[in-house]
């Protein structure tokens, strides 16, 4: 630039700075889904030649079809996403063939029930809903629009089972026809929107007025007309769930709570609250209702049944099933989890990954958990609306919460709550609606990502 003041002179302005454009990484993102693929394959081969000494007759259309699923998910975050996340698609991919793998695996010790063909009708059910998700859900914040439809519809899903005859003990699945559902876990995702469309809107009276509890100057509630619809909705939710009995969802939606609370407002005493309520709750639940106070027990005094000369339970079987496993595991189709029972492929699926995997393997699912978690928090901490940041902590909450509820039951950690391990376990609403989960991330993400070259809507 010539410099300005001299006769003669004129002053000419700098040129702008070129816009910064991120990679998309779809490439990266294609070549972790055939390493996904492949590796589901090829435990799908293992399981075979360890239990027939062959390869099994179905492996080829097996890794077909996960591919071609696999690719026409890659397809429409291509060209609808080109700038999310490109590690929570493949992540997705692994969990779900390995969860496959695994339900084949102990098909093949009850031929009397195959799970697997069944499970994989609902993966490809998940995959389709994740890319009508990921075509049509161009912004995540229409979703903010619908705040009360979603938790109307939400309590309106968790009061459905109410009507239906209880299994093993909870009201929490709705049969019909030789098919069941599980409402609630579709109702996870609905509160989700819905805590985050409320906490959004009313962060500033949130994070400020209120009243001090006691003595704790830090510690204050908000007004009431601001905190008690919200706090009504999850005492209903939670209330329903209890008269159904499923308290692990009742104990992921209080966690949900908690979390967003937290995030919304930035008060780190809503964690120290959420704790002695969880705890308090805990423990008059546990007594009070005789379905969980024999978990509580069975947790308690996982080997009481085998000195009582009843042989083991299901949570000693889990334990055997660990230390069986060792380090490296005793390999794919080589182990004995079946023996836990009727839950050996949804509740206890993960056992079967302990003995089999080993502490290796199960340490390496969950990473890819945690990696999966963080993602989704990365996701929410990069965007700059309140509504879209809640929503992704929100949903990568859910996974978090849910695989520490179901991996703490089965290891003996705390005690056992029948859900479902994410895309690992059978269970056809819960693999559909992880897919919708991931689906909301990725959409989050590519809005995440290119807000910072000019390109996301302002």
């Amino acid at each position: 630039m010539i410099q300005p003041g001299l006769p003669g002179t004129t002053v000419v302005a700098d040129p702008p700075a070129p816009a910064v454009r991120l990679p998309r990484r779809r490439g990266i993102e294609f070549t972790l889904i055939v390493v996904a693929v492949l590796l589901c394959v090829c435990g799908y081969c293992a399981v075979g030649l360890a239990r027939k000494g062959t390869l099994p007759p179905g492996a080829a259309g097996y890794g077909a079809g996960l591919g071609v699923l696999s690719l026409l998910a890659h397809v429409a975050v291509r060209f609808r996403a080109p700038y999310a996340d490109p590690l929570l698609l493949p992540i997705a991919v692994l969990l779900n063939g390995l969860g496959l793998v695994l339900i084949y695996r102990l098909d093949l010790d009850t031929p009397a029930d195959q799970a697997a063909p069944i499970q994989l009708i609902w993966s490809t059910l998940g995959v389709a809903f994740f890319i009508a998700a990921v075509l049509f859900l161009r912004d995540h914040r229409v979703l903010q629009r619908y705040t009360y439809v979603s938790v109307v519809a939400a309590l309106g899903l968790l009061t459905l089972p109410i009507f239906f005859p209880a299994v093993n003990g909870a009201r929490i699945w709705i049969r019909i026809a030789g098919f069941s559902i599980q409402p609630g876990e579709f109702a996870k995702v609905l509160l989700a929107v819905f805590f985050a469309g409320y906490l959004a809107a009313n962060r500033n009276a949130l994070a400020y007025a209120g009243r001090r509890i006691w003595r704790f100057e830090r510690l204050q509630l908000p007004a009431g007309r601001v905190l008690g619809p919200i706090v009504a909705i999850w005492l209903l939710s939670v209330g329903v769930l209890v008269l159904e009995r499923d308290l692990g969802t009742s104990l992921l939606f209080f966690g949900l709570f908690v979390i967003l609370l937290y995030v919304a407002t930035g008060r780190t005493g809503w964690i120290a609250v959420g704790l002695l309520l969880a705890c308090a709750g805990a423990m008059a639940v546990g007594h009070l209702e005789p379905h969980v106070h024999g978990r509580v027990q069975d947790w308690m005094h996982p080997f009481a049944s085998i000195e009582a000369g009843q042989g083991p339970n299901q949570l000693a079987q889990s334990l055997f099933s660990f230390a069986a496993g060792g380090v490296t595991g005793t390999g794919l189709g080589l182990g004995h989890s079946i023996l836990i029972g009727f839950a050996a492929k949804s509740d206890f699926i993960l056992a079967t990954a302990g003995e089999e995997l080993g502490l290796a393997g199960l340490s390496a699912i969950f990473l890819l958990y945690a990696l999966l978690v963080e993602r989704g928090y990365r996701a929410g901490i990069a965007l700059r609306d309140p509504f879209g940041r809640l929503l992704a902590i929100g949903l990568a909450s859910i996974v978090a919460l849910q695989v520490f509820v179901i991996a703490g039951g089965v290891t003996g950690l705390i005690p056992l709550t029948g859900m479902a391990m994410p895309f690992l376990a059978q269970g056809g609403s819960s693999v559909v609606t992880n897919w919708i989960i991931v689906a909301l991330l990725i959409r989050i993400s590519d809005v995440a990502r290119s807000q910072y070259d000019g390109t996301a809507a302002p």
